[in-house]
């Protein structure tokens, strides 16, 4: 009997860490990360450095992720939508969570300072604010979305940064794609937000930009920060990261954006909410691939 139930408890605890890391969460952040990292002018797909990126992203944003779930354990317990996470179910003590967090945390900075210094210490940067800034910060004012975009973003930027080893850091071309995804954060955290306001004010949190939750005023800032979004499309090619195709299709995905965030505002539900959400996942999906077909050579 109890071999039978060894690879099963095996397998639940795996389950278990993957829930803890929020690992599609992760993974998307990773991705664009990568991504930077390949958009480096002169830098090619060395497969070593990749795996060692992708490592280290995984283990950082995994640590961040952990934190926050043990910081937040009473406050899931009460949403539907994270009852079931393995420290707010109690599957998983809190203490256990932080041991994971600092091992694996500590591992992915010292993998990203294989690549150079900087890039550890955004690395520990990023993990700080989205952990000790942005969790604690969500039950006091909504300026946490702000204040979260900037570890949100910086996954950009240090895989940019990565890019360039141990020689000087041209830093323009990172500020760029952290611009990029610093401001598509809002239309897209605010979209979520509006889907889970039951959830979030029943664990209160403050996340959206009115105190009134899904207002006008909330959908108004998803069309400001979508509309701010065109201008930033235009510097990767302004800065001949990239070429003009995707240029066109970055603008083009931004005018998209603008659309659903005002579609948000004149049905004001839902499903605007959440068609304004997917487009979001998939409009980053597009702009950073169209970014890396297009790389300036």
């Amino acid at each position: 009997m109890q071999d039978n139930k060894t690879p099963h408890s095996i397998t639940t605890k795996l389950k278990d860490y993957k829930e803890l890391t929020k690992f599609t969460l992760t993974f998307t952040v990773v991705f664009s990360c990568v991504i930077c990292f390949l958009l480096v002018p002169n830098n090619g797909y060395d497969l070593k450095s990749i795996i060692y990126l992708f490592a280290a992203g995984i283990l950082v944003t995994g640590s961040a992720n952990a934190i926050n779930q043990a910081v937040e354990k009473d406050t899931d317990a009460l949403m539907k939508r994270t009852a079931k996470r393995p420290v707010a179910s109690g599957r998983m003590s809190a203490n256990e969570a932080y041991i994971f967090a600092f091992i694996s945390g500590a591992i992915g900075i010292g993998l990203m300072a294989w690549f150079n210094t900087s890039a550890a210490l955004l690395s520990a940067l990023s993990l700080f604010l989205y952990a000790f800034i942005y969790t604690p910060l969500k039950k006091i004012n909504s300026i946490a979305v702000l204040v979260g975009a900037f570890p949100g973003a910086l996954p950009c930027l240090i895989g940019w940064v990565a890019g360039f080893r141990h020689d000087e850091i041209q830093w323009t071309g990172g500020l760029v794609l952290f611009a990029i995804q610093f401001l598509w954060q809002f239309p897209h955290f605010w979209a979520i937000a509006w889907v889970a306001h039951e959830d979030y004010t029943r664990a209160g949190f403050k996340l959206l930009p009115s105190d009134k939750g899904p207002t006008k005023f909330s959908a108004i800032q998803a069309i400001m920060y979508s509309v701010l979004m065109i201008p930033v499309g235009i510097l990767p090619k302004y800065f001949k990261i990239t070429g003009t195709i995707s240029l066109w299709i970055v603008l083009a995905c931004n005018v998209f954006m603008v659309i659903q965030s005002i579609r948000l505002y004149k049905e004001m539900n839902v499903k605007a909410a959440r068609r304004l959400m997917f487009s979001s996942y998939f409009y980053l999906l597009i702009v950073l691939l169209a970014l890396l077909a297009d790389k300036a050579h």
